[in-house]
Parts: structure tokens; sequence; C-alpha cells
């Protein structure tokens, strides 16, 4: 990739400039702020970085209002996704360990109620049950990535299963949620996607040289109390994403 354009190197100063807000607003005021100025927060906050990154929200579903509680499951695109939902869905995330150590999104995930997932032992793994379990009790909504990685947006890999269960032991539901990003004409784009040897700067710099980006966050089928197994569940979260999914790039493509 060539150098940036001095347009878009004004963009991402723009852009960490906002970051640093929003480390300020969770320094000074998220100790003293109970949870729905909390959400609200989080919610104009994120509203007001895809607005810096040129990424609108298209048509977004009216079925999303009445998801109050839950664990929310979708396909994963980007690093992009997590202000997608915050913009629409105020909610927690469960995150790799490692983003924990990212200059500043790590700072701030760590202080906006995200789980992280510590692997490489069965104490780490129950401790990260534990953890999701505590916030969907307190009736909180709790994000999930189940893919455990990024794709093109195009196909949904398999769902780890295992994090199901924290749902299944809570008894709330489980809503599975759509994740797309179009292109001006309507056409699916990877400008978003954040896969393979992409950097953080390259993923920006694309998205800023799309020439603008459409997000589109839909509700595929929610799953209510008592939730089956947690394979099972998980197998049937995946199948009401992929087969939407793939209907709406049908749609696109006819």
């Amino acid at each position: 990739m060539g150098l940036p354009s001095l347009s878009a190197c004004l963009q991402l100063f723009r852009v960490a400039l906002h970051l640093a807000w929003g480390g300020l607003q969770t320094a000074l005021v998220f100790p003293f702020a109970d949870i729905g100025r909390r959400d609200r927060m989080k919610q104009r906050w994120s509203r007001e970085l895809l607005n810096l990154l040129r990424i609108e929200i298209d048509a977004a579903d009216p079925a999303l209002e009445s998801l109050e509680g839950g664990l929310l499951v979708a396909n994963h695109v980007s690093f992009i996704d997590i202000f997608v939902i915050n913009a629409l869905l105020p909610s927690g995330f469960v995150a790799k360990s490692d983003v924990a150590t990212w200059p500043l999104i790590g700072w701030l995930s760590r202080h906006n109620e995200t789980v992280f997932i510590e692997r490489g032992s069965r104490k780490a793994a129950h401790q990260t049950q534990k953890h999701m379990l505590d916030v969907l009790e307190r009736g909180r909504r709790l994000t999930l990535f189940p893919e455990g990685t990024t794709t093109l947006g195009t196909s949904v890999l398999p769902f780890h299963g295992a994090l199901f269960q924290s749902a299944v032991d809570a008894a709330v539901p489980v809503h599975a949620l759509v994740i797309r990003y179009v292109d001006a004409n309507g056409m699916a784009s990877t400008a978003p996607a954040y896969i393979g040897d992409t950097s953080l700067l390259d993923c920006l710099l694309n998205i800023l040289g799309s020439g603008g980006v459409r997000a589109r966050l839909q509700l595929a089928e929610s799953f209510l109390p008592p939730s089956a197994e947690r394979r099972q569940l998980a197998h049937r979260s995946h199948q009401a994403i992929a087969s939407r999914l793939q209907r709406y790039l049908c749609r696109e493509i006819s």
C-alpha cells in the first residue's frame, strides 16, 4: 500500500483524537455514571466514530429495538463490528485476551464490560464462563463472535459452542445477528475486513479510501430459554445467520 493522502492522514488524526476522548470519558465519567448513562455515552461515541470513518448505519432493523438483554451472537468481519453493534445495541463483548494489550483500544475494552477469553487451561475457561454468567445474570447484553476469527463477510465459519453455555446457565435469550457491509451501490464491500496480514492502519485506510461504506445489522432469529444444549444452540444460531447472509448476497447478485 502506498503513502496515504493528506485527507486520509487528517481523518486518521481525527479518529485518534476521538479514541483519546473516549479514553478521557471512560476514566473521568464512567466511575460516576449509572448503567443507562454509560450505555448512552457508548452509543453516541460509537456513532461519532463510525461517522469519522465514513461508515453509515443503513436501514437499522426495527426488531433490534426489543432486544433488552441476553447473549448476542454475530458473524465477524472486523473490529468495526463492535462499534456498529454499540451504535445500536450498547453491549459488553467477549474478546480474545490479546485485545487487552492493544494501545488505547485495549484500555477502553478493559473498562467497558469486556470479558476476555483466557486460553490455555480449564481453570481459565471456567473463569471466562463465570464472568460471562455474571454479566448476563445482571440483565445486560453481552456480544460474542462465535467464529473465533474474522472473515470477508461473504460466508460464516463454524461456531465454537462452549461459550453458549453461559446463556443456557443464565436462562437468557440468544439473539443471532447478521453484520454486513455494502458499498454505495448496495453491493457487498470487503473494505472493513480485518483478516490475514491486514494491519489496523491498513484496515482504516481501506475504509477511508472506499468511497463510503454502509453497515447493516439485522436480527436473523432469537432463541428463548429454556435453551437447547449448547452445541445445538450454536448450530442453530450458525444456520440462522448463514442462511440469512446467503439470501442477502443472492439478492445483491440477481
